[in-house]
C-alpha cells in the first residue's frame, strides 16, 4: 500500500491511512471521480468515504502518475490505465481523442481506478496434482472479472518457473505475454511481483503478436498469458501449441459451459488443445476453485470447492 499512498493527493493518502488494518488489508480498489465521493472496494464490497475528491485533487494523482509529464504517459492514456511501482494498476475514463477511428488518448480525466496487485504466494499450489503428470498440462483458467484467476495464472507461473522439489517437479522456462501489465506488474520492463528465476516477460505487448516473438526469441516450454477472445488471439494459441509449447492461459466466462458458446473460445476447444479446465469462482474473496475438468468434460475429483 506504501507506494500507492505515494502517488494519492494528501487529503485522500490520509483517510485511507486512518482506515482499520484488517479493512486495508482487504482493499482491492480505489476509485476516485471528480465531485463524487471516494469508493472503496472491501473483500468485493462498496464503502464510500466522507469525501468528494476534486479537480484539484485529479490534477494531483495524475502529476504524480506523469512525474510532471503527461508526454512520458502517452502510450499508456491511449491503453486508458497506468502501471505504477508494486504492480498497481490505475484505469482512467474521461474524454477520448479519436484519430483515423482509434483511440489516440484519453484527456479531461475525470475518474481514476486503482486496483491494488496482492501476490499470493502458493495460490496455485493446490492445483498441481492436477495439471501436472511428468509434465504440464494445456490449461484453460476460466473466471469472471475480479474472481481471481489472475492471481492464480501468476502463481501458476512461478511454480513453473521455480520447480517444485518436493514433488519432484523440475523447473522450466517461462515466457509471459502481459498485454496488460497485470501478471508481472512490470515498471521500466522489471517485474514488480515475484515469479521466479525462469521468466521472460514481453511487458505491454499485444497478446498474439507477443506469443509469436517469444516462441521466436526465447524458445520458451510454457506460454503464460492472461484473457485470450479475440480471433488473432485463437490463431496463435493454435500454433503456438503445434509448436510444442505447453499453454497456461485465462479467459472471461463464468463457466465451462458458458465459454463453449463463444464462437471465437469455441474453436480452440474443437481443436481439443486444453487438457485441464479451472473454474474459477469468488466465494467471500477471489480464487475459489470451483471445478477442475479433464479434455473430455470429466469433472476431476480430489480437492475442488476449496482455496488454491
Amino acid at each position: 500500500m506504501e507506494s500507492v499512498l505515494a502517488f494519492l493527493p494528501k487529503h485522500i493518502a490520509d483517510l485511507l491511512k486512518n482506515l482499520p488494518l484488517l479493512l486495508k488489508d482487504s482493499l482491492e480498489e480505489i476509485r476516485i471521480r471528480i465531485a463524487r465521493p471516494i469508493e472503496l472496494m472491501i473483500a468485493g464490497e462498496s464503502r464510500f468515504l466522507p469525501y468528494l475528491a476534486t479537480q484539484e485533487d485529479s490534477e494531483q494523482l495524475l502529476n504524480a502518475l506523469s512525474q510532471f509529464s503527461l508526454y512520458t504517459l502517452e502510450e499508456e492514456l491511449r491503453r486508458g490505465y497506468i502501471t505504477i511501482e508494486g504492480g498497481h494498476r490505475v484505469g482512467l475514463a474521461g474524454k477520448v481523442i479519436l484519430e483515423n477511428s482509434c483511440v489516440k488518448a484519453i484527456r479531461d480525466i475525470s475518474s481514476y481506478n486503482i486496483r491494488i496487485a496482492r501476490q499470493k504466494i502458493g495460490a496455485a499450489a493446490g492445483l498441481t496434482p492436477y495439471l501436472y503428470s511428468g509434465r504440464w498440462m494445456h490449461t484453460l483458467l476460466i473466471g469472471a472479472p475480479q474472481t481471481g484467476k489472475t492471481t492464480i495464472l501468476r502463481d501458476l507461473a512461478r511454480l513453473v518457473s521455480t520447480g517444485i522439489e518436493t514433488a519432484s517437479i523440475p523447473p522450466r522456462k517461462v515466457g509471459i505475454v502481459d498485454e496488460r501489465s497485470e501478471i508481472a506488474g512490470c515498471v521500466k520492463g522489471i517485474p514488480q511481483l515475484e515469479l521466479g528465476p525462469r521468466v521472460d516477460i514481453l511487458d505491454g505487448c499485444p497478446k498474439a503478436e507477443g506469443m509469436m516473438m517469444l516462441i521466436r526469441s526465447m524458445s520458451p516450454d510454457i506460454l503464460v498469458v492472461d484473457e485470450i477472445g479475440r480471433a488473432e488471439d485463437t490463431e496463435a494459441v493454435l500454433e503456438a501449441a503445434n509448436a510444442g509449447i505447453k499453454l497456461i492461459i485465462t479467459t472471461h466466462g463464468s463457466s465451462l459451459e458458458e465459454i463453449k458458446k463463444r464462437p471465437i473460445i469455441r474453436k480452440i476447444l474443437e481443436e481439443k488443445i486444453f487438457e485441464r479446465f479451472v473454474e474459477v469462482t469468488r466465494n467471500k474473496v477471489p480464487g475459489y476453485i470451483s471445478k477442475v475438468w479433464n479434455q473430455d468434460g470429466v469433472e476431476l475429483t480430489g480437492k475442488t470447492g476449496a482455496y488454491a
